[in-house]
């Protein structure tokens, strides 16, 4: 090829240096391809072609006249080479030829060339050392079958092409079917990264590109990618963006009408400044909408700020902020704010109404190893009751389940000097979600702003520091801690605003405990000990009777007032083993019972010196202090004088393994706890004995099944108004204990990977605890219902666009189930009742590699109806996911259908429909 046909077909092909306007891709509809020949890419999968153009001839005397390869190799005659030639390092493996007469160096097999940050290998190149040129290409076998593509690098931008010619001096190049991956952005993995292919591309200079007929597509396989974008004419900036005129999505090969005049693609590596695209729809009770439209804004290294918004066509409209922050060692957390105004039916209607809701949420977690001595930690979850069940976002469905929200900030520092002090500065919330706790006139929110908390190491004033304590005076030891809190309780109306101070109690409990421990005879260990409590307040209230109203008038004093307590108490306790010898030739080989019994002492003296009277209107003397109803109560009236009685047990067994090589027989437990206590009231006239209380838990089915229950047993018996009266149980025609409440809870997971051959080698991988977090004020499975939040695929990157398929289809089919059951018992006036009875399940099935099917579930047995239910299909198209989420029934019946690009590159190239469930 001469430089005039060079010139022209460069001239004619590639001419376009405009720049484009940014075009917003509209959303395409939806279709189904189900992608066949799967097998393993290689990292670029170049598939070898026909040349596009025809190398120039080597000479005929080139064999004869060829000299070995040498990286270093120089013209033997006395000629002095152009400057070039001492600049370029070249080698290959058959043969390299300098031709004088052609003013060309010929390299054949495995050639390479090296020139400042230019690097090129090939399987022929030919260079030019008069004109600086140098041509590339491919080798062809005698069966037609290329091989050794080009491989150019420049700096860090790599093409493999089917050949290139470049100039040295220009720095520019033209290049045929060209094939360039850019990076990903910093934090995604390389299934992310943009392919870019071009029939004919011409090289302006390190920074500029131009394309003819090209492709782009984030797919692995680039020979016959599932989808790419056809651009007519390109400007492509490496690692920047590419400006492309009138662009087609072909899925398949197969156009679809999806087109647009222009285009801009953004490459920048790392985090960049954007528009998020929107999601579009239509609701029966809010109209026409755009969700999620917003921008994204980088904040330095370190944050980054996301705002986005939703509006509507009947007035209402979401805003929301979200902000993420972290420096490696140091810190990371996020902020989160939103807002809705949700607007029902039409001014002037019966139905209308107009709420505003809103929800901050704010975590905070510190690198234990940034400052040892002082931490700052936070999550909080507040805003208003009804916003997730109101909420005009589907992704907040599965929060609609949870009756609490919760917030906790705090501040602690530790001052190392003995004795050691640790001081915290903690703010708490607590706010009822449920429909029968979000009237405006149920105090549903509890808050503590803030409350402090201080306390100093153990001392032991007879013994030192370092050395072994032994007896009782050594072992005598005592500390000092202090609690104060300013206690808010409020409901959602008086909620951040300063009637939410209305009902504070603020007050402040010192604490001083003196404890000792010892042994008697070996096996008994006994502990006795004091504590002395010195309480304040702000205020206090005064009772009196007011006759002529009849009532009870209570007088706020404010001032500061104090009281204190103290009481006396001491335990004694002792282990007990039994071992059930059942012989080495059974399964079980034994089985071990241990027990841990222990008895309990309190005393606590009268405090009449805190306590007034007055009469009331019956003319009965009634007692009263002016602490209650303070933040710490009152001290107790009447003398407390009572024994306790505990009994721990757990029950462990030895069992031959499976394994005939292993030796020792592996442990089990089959009762992890069994807790049996109750207490006697020396200071009682009647009913002196307290109810029995019975808990326990154990995990079986190799961990698999986790059991806990516990219940309430009295053994006394009640009258007809379901009072206890002193009288046994048994002696009123009943039986030893009466069953006054019960709960128990079940929990199960199993799966199909329990049913498979494990590896001896297998091990399991530690958890990173930030690749999984619970949805906010929610739970950490899906046994409530997934999010439909479709902008984040739930399916791990790293597994997908894998070609390999897993040979446990054809044997097995993969899956999972979760079970939760739970149960709460009431009889403490014969009621005989549950207050809460259901069963929760979740589950998914594997039908193929890339086919998911799952669904959530439960039913309530008290009220007699299923609880959120949830059927979820996933298909995996490779490059793409499409996703259908169905809610059949029930108060938030819906259904979601979604397909789109994975990559992050191209992630608003999507299409999603849905419709909108019934609000409250």
């Amino acid at each position: 090829m001469d430089c005039q046909t060079f010139t022209k077909i460069g001239y004619i092909a590639l001419q376009s240096n405009k720049q484009y306007l940014l075009f917003l891709f509209v959303v395409f509809a939806g279709a189904f391809y189900a992608f066949g020949q799967e097998g393993k890419i290689t990292p670029l999968n170049i598939k070898v072609e026909k040349d596009s153009i025809t190398a120039p001839l080597f000479p005929s005397t080139s064999i004869r006249d060829s000299i070995t390869a040498d990286s270093l190799a120089n013209d033997s005659i006395n000629k002095k080479p152009p400057l070039l030639l001492d600049k370029i390092t070249y080698k290959a493996k058959d043969y390299v030829k300098l031709s004088q007469k052609e003013n060309k160096i010929y390299l054949y097999n495995e050639a390479e060339i090296y020139y400042q940050d230019t690097e090129l290998k090939a399987g022929i190149i030919i260079m030019d050392y008069i004109k600086n040129e140098v041509y590339a290409g491919r080798m062809k076998d005698s069966l037609g079958n290329y091989s050794q593509l080009p491989y150019f690098k420049q700096g860090s931008n790599i093409v493999i092409p089917d050949s290139i010619r470049f100039n040295f001096d220009t720095q520019k190049a033209l290049i045929w079917n060209s094939r360039t991956e850019q990076q990903a952005a910093a934090g995604q993995l390389g299934s992310d990264a943009m392919k870019v292919y071009a029939e004919i591309t011409k090289k302006e200079n390190d920074s500029v590109y131009f394309l003819s007929e090209g492709k782009l597509t984030t797919s692995t396989d680039t020979i016959n990618p599932d989808y790419y974008i056809r651009v007519r004419k390109a400007k492509f900036v490496p690692g920047k963006k590419v400006i492309a005129g009138f662009s087609n999505l072909y899925i398949a090969d197969v156009p679809t009408p999806i087109a647009m005049p222009f285009a801009y693609f953004p490459l920048g590596v790392g985090r960049s400044a954007g528009i998020l695209m929107p999601s579009f729809g239509n609701d029966p009770n809010t109209g026409y909408f755009l969700q999620d439209m917003g921008y994204y804004v980088p904040l330095g290294d370190y944050a980054d700020v996301t705002l986005s918004g939703d509006f509507y066509t009947n007035g209402s409209y979401a805003f929301r902020s979200a902000s993420i922050y972290t420096k490696r060692y140091k810190y990371r957390g996020n902020v989160n704010l939103r807002y809705e105004n949700q607007v029902r039916s039409q001014k002037g209607f019966s139905d209308y109404s107009l709420s505003k809701n809103y929800n901050i949420q704010f975590s905070h977690s510190q690198d234990p190893k940034s400052s040892p001595n002082s931490r700052f930690s936070a999550s909080v979850n507040l805003g208003s009751s009804e916003y997730y069940r109101n909420s005009l976002q589907q992704r907040n469905l599965p929060n609609t389940q949870n009756n609490t929200l919760s917030s906790s900030i705090s501040y602690s520092k530790t001052f190392p000097e003995y004795p050691s002090v640790n001081m915290s500065l903690t703010a708490t919330h607590s706010q009822l979600t449920s429909p029968t706790a979000t009237a405006s006139d149920a105090d549903n929110i509890n808050m503590t702003l803030p409350t402090f908390q201080a306390s100093m190491e153990r001392i032991y004033p007879f013994a030192k520091r370092d050395g072994i304590k032994k007896g009782i005076i050594q072992n005598i030891n005592f500390q000092y801690d202090v609690n104060a809190q300013n206690r808010l309780t409020t409901n959602d109306d008086d909620f951040l605003t300063s009637r939410m101070f209305d009902n504070a109690k603020v007050g402040a409990r010192h604490r001083i405990p003196l404890t000792t421990n010892f042994k008697v005879a070996k096996f008994f260990s006994v502990s006795v000990g004091g504590n002395y409590e010195d309480v304040w307040t702000l205020e206090t209230y005064n009772q009196s009777y007011d006759a002529e109203t009849k009532s009870i008038v209570r007088d706020t004093v404010s001032g500061f007032d104090r009281y204190n307590k103290y009481n006396f108490s001491a335990s004694i306790g002792t282990t007990l083993y039994g071992t059930f010898d059942l012989g080495e030739d059974k399964k079980i080989q034994a089985i071990r019972h241990t027990m841990r019994p222990s008895i309990s002492y309190g005393y606590a003296p009268s405090f009449d010196q805190f306590y007034d009277e007055y009469i009331d209107g019956d003319g009965d003397v009634v007692q009263f202090s002016r602490f209650q109803g303070t933040l710490n109560g009152a001290p107790s009236l009447g003398k407390s004088n009572s024994l306790g009685f505990s009994l721990a047990n757990t029950l462990e067994a030895k069992v031959r393994d499976k394994d005939s090589t292993k030796i020792e027989p592996k442990k089990v437990s089959l009762l992890s706890n069994f807790n049996i206590s109750t207490g006697y009231n020396f200071e009682s006239d009647s009913l002196r004995l307290n109810p029995l209380t019975v808990n326990g838990g154990t995990n079986i089915l190799n961990n698999k099944m986790s059991i806990n229950f516990s219940a309430g047993l009295d053994p006394y018996a009640i009258d007809n108004n379901g009072k206890r009266i002193d009288t046994w149980n048994i002696d009123n025609g009943g039986s030893l204990f009466r069953l006054t409440r019960a709960n128990a809870n079940i929990s199960y997971s199993i799966s199909s990977e329990m049913f498979g051959k494990k590896e001896d080698d297998e091990t399991e991988e530690e958890e990173d605890p930030f690749d999984y977090v619970a949805q906010s004020g929610g739970r950490d499975d899906d046994l409530f219902g997934r999010a439909d939040n479709f902008n984040d695929n739930p399916v791990r990157k790293d597994d997908k666009n894998s070609d390999v398929e897993n040979p446990i289809y054809g044997t097995k089919i993969p899956w999972n189930l979760r079970l939760a059951y739970s149960a709460s018992y009431a009889n403490s006036a014969r009621q005989s009742e549950f207050s809460s009875h259901s069963l929760m399940f979740s589950g998914d099935i594997e039908l193929a590699p890339r086919w998911s099917v799952g669904g959530s579930s439960g039913y309530d047995f008290k009220n007699q109806g299923f609880t959120l239910t949830q059927l979820r299909f996933q298909r995996d198209l490779k490059s793409f996911t499409m996703r259908f989420n169905w809610t059949p029934f029930g108060q938030y019946k819906r259904w979601y259908f979604f397909i789109g690009i994975d990559s992050s590159i191209l992630k608003d190239l999507k299409w999603e429909n849905r419709s909108q469930p019934i609000r409250n």
